[in-house]
């Protein structure tokens, strides 16, 4: 790939990250979600064939707008791609920096052995580590107009929509952590979701939908 093609798509991929961050309630400036691609070439460089950047210079650390302490940091992978060692190593950092939750965005992948790391031990340490491919971010997958808004409720909104329509947790419809929007979001089990759905006949379709 040359290298104006990859400059142009670290720009698109980083920008989705941000925009990730931003919509999962992190603060992001409104100047780095209208950075321009000229912005991006000036402030990071426009060679990647001669390490202008490399990957890892595009590292992204925010917090959160309700707890400054809660922590998020998303880390452009310099390896194609990732075995055990690099996943122990950015588990180090995690807890070295005290964070919480951890995106990776990867060339091509995992092992499946670091890919067992992840599910395996990191789950057990209720940390939140997730892995992007370049490829997953270069378009904003919730701004797709066959994309419905989604909108995560917080546990008392939760508590309260059972309470209302009499439901157990289990009787609402599902979504799997896996589904993409999902992934996006970074919802994890338990979380309730709503999704606005646009219709000819009823205007707005409304559904909630538990995440397992």
């Amino acid at each position: 790939m040359d290298d104006e093609t990859l400059i142009y798509n670290l720009w698109r991929i980083r920008r989705t990250v941000l925009q990730m961050c931003h919509d999962r309630g992190y603060l992001v400036s409104q100047d780095e979600l209208d950075q321009t691609l000229d912005q991006f070439k000036d402030t990071f460089g426009d060679k990647p064939s001669e390490n202008k950047p490399v990957r890892s210079h595009l590292n992204v650390l925010v917090a959160h707008n309700d707890d400054p302490t809660n922590t998020l940091v998303a880390r452009f992978s310099d390896q194609e791609k990732i075995g055990v060692k690099e996943i122990k190593e950015y588990c180090k950092k995690m807890e070295d920096e005290h964070l919480k939750s951890t995106i990776l965005i990867v060339q091509k992948g995992l092992t499946p052995m670091a890919r067992d790391v992840v599910v395996n031990e990191l789950e057990n340490k209720k940390v939140q580590f997730q892995v992007f491919l370049e490829s997953e971010l270069l378009v904003n997958i919730t701004e797709h107009n066959l994309v419905p808004q989604h909108i995560i409720l917080t546990q008392e909104e939760k508590q309260e929509l059972l309470q209302r329509y009499r439901l157990k947790e289990s009787q609402l419809p599902r979504i799997q952590s896996g589904d993409p929007v999902a992934r996006y979001f970074g919802l994890s089990r338990g979380q309730v979701v709503r999704i606005t759905r646009t219709s000819e006949t009823a205007g707005r379709y409304i559904t909630y939908r538990l995440v397992t």
